[in-house]
């Protein structure tokens, strides 16, 4: 399985996202909702960072090399609810989003209308497991920092194919509001993507 979003579905799955739910004491369907604009956001972001400069692409694949093996995906449920992930997620976030951070979490609030704090909450919750994914591919197909840049690219290539409108999520900094039909894509994201399997 060599994409990032389908491995983190397959290990997530409706426990994982329940669990998210419950922790943050939202609705499951908006958790969803989040997840569903959050997942694509990252890979966006890490794509953005690593097409735009070789040195990002070979800081990322530092980082997955020494920090992200892979081994949070063995038990998500649990990972999700520890503090340190949370605390790791938020300087990942840091990294990933730069100045951008409160403005992308503030049009994920505005659009689902779930408190900036809890959409916080869960961005920093699933920035590790996505590094964790990506982390794992990169090992199992021995992936230089150009390697890792062009699954990125295709990562952000099969989240396009399977929602075409999400060019537009894949490509906001924070810096406006996040349309109807964008909000509606990234609640159906999951779905199309299990959907979408080859």
């Amino acid at each position: 399985m060599d994409s990032i979003i389908e491995l983190l579905l397959s290990q997530l799955g409706t426990g994982g996202t329940n669990q998210i739910s419950e922790k943050l004491g939202i609705d499951e369907g908006k958790a969803q909702q989040v997840i569903g604009m959050a997942l694509p956001m990252l890979i966006g972001a890490l794509n953005r960072n690593t097409s735009s400069s070789k040195s990002g692409a070979e800081a990322l694949t530092n980082a997955i090399q020494r920090d992200h093996d892979g081994s949070i995906l063995d038990n998500i449920s649990q990972a999700i609810t520890k503090r340190k992930t949370v605390e790791d997620g938020s300087a990942i976030l840091g990294h990933v989003f730069g100045d951008n951070s409160s403005g992308v979490v503030d049009s994920v609030s505005r659009a689902t209308n779930i408190d900036s704090a809890q959409v916080a909450q869960i961005f920093a919750m699933l920035a590790p497991l996505v590094l964790g994914a990506l982390g794992k591919i990169q090992r199992n197909k021995n992936l230089d920092a150009e390697g890792v840049s062009s699954l990125l690219q295709e990562e952000r290539k099969t989240v396009e194919k399977t929602s075409s409108g999400l060019t537009q999520l894949l490509d906001m900094d924070g810096d406006g509001d996040v349309s109807d039909e964008i909000i509606s894509l990234g609640s159906n994201l999951l779905g199309g993507l299990f959907g979408g399997k080859k």
